[in-house]
């Protein structure tokens, strides 16, 4: 069943349309990456799918119990992360504030397992500003599972990260969705993650927008534009 659904879905930003006619089911359990070039579109479709942009045509809605609260959001990361005055509980805490100001034992015990499930149970009263890039993904990815039981949307989420980083946060958001079930939505540049880990792959360009399996990207004219040299493990 469909959590998201976007039909005909048209958004512009400052003044100019920007995505076209998009029609887009983001189903339960799947893994959807979101690729394409700088200026096509994915930033603006992240603000769509969390409901902070109105599409201008079209429209954009919720299913299966999802509400846009319920999103768990990784954003991009920023330099202002750096100076973030914070203990990790506190950021990952924070990810429970969306449904109240005050954090009740049920809402403690959420941060406490995603704080487990993350692998950052002995940083967890360490300043966020103290650590290193990946220790602060891994925080940013328990806040956003904090404020979701069924789909995370990730800005970006190996950006900045040395290779080994990176190859460890994929192996911890591939778990989430094979092990917890979880829907992933992951913006990226990454085209061989993309061919390695999702369901389907949606990639928007000025020309044109794809949609469909891995294997039929492969053989699609932006495939074979834009990963006709990638390996396929």
């Amino acid at each position: 069943m469909a959590l998201i659904t976007c039909e005909k879905a048209c958004f512009a930003y400052e003044g100019r349309n920007v995505i076209q006619d998009l029609d887009l089911s983001i189903e339960r359990g799947e893994y959807l990456c979101v690729i394409g070039e700088n200026g096509s579109g994915k930033s603006t479709l992240i603000k769509g799918l969390l409901g902070l942009l109105a599409p201008v045509r079209g429209r954009v809605s919720y299913g299966d119990g999802l509400t846009r609260s319920e999103i768990g959001y990784l954003p991009q990361r920023t330099d202002v992360q750096n100076d973030f005055p914070a203990s990790v509980w506190e950021v990952v805490t924070s990810g429970c504030r969306g449904r109240s100001l005050f954090l009740n034992a049920g809402m403690r015990r959420t941060a406490q397992r995603s704080i487990e499930l993350l692998g950052i149970d002995g940083i967890r009263n360490r300043s966020f500003m103290e650590l290193s890039g990946g220790q602060q993904q891994r925080a940013l990815l328990a806040r956003a599972l904090c404020a979701t039981r069924s789909l995370l949307l990730l800005d970006e989420p190996v950006a900045g990260l040395d290779p080994l980083v990176t190859r460890e946060m994929y192996g911890i958001i591939s778990m989430l969705h094979r092990e917890h079930q979880l829907t992933i939505v992951m913006i990226s540049h990454d085209i061989g993650a993309a061919l390695r880990f999702s369901d389907r792959i949606l990639h928007m360009s000025q020309s044109g927008i794809f949609l469909g399996t891995p294997q039929d990207y492969r053989q699609s004219e932006l495939g074979r534009a834009f990963a006709g040299g990638i390996r396929h493990d």
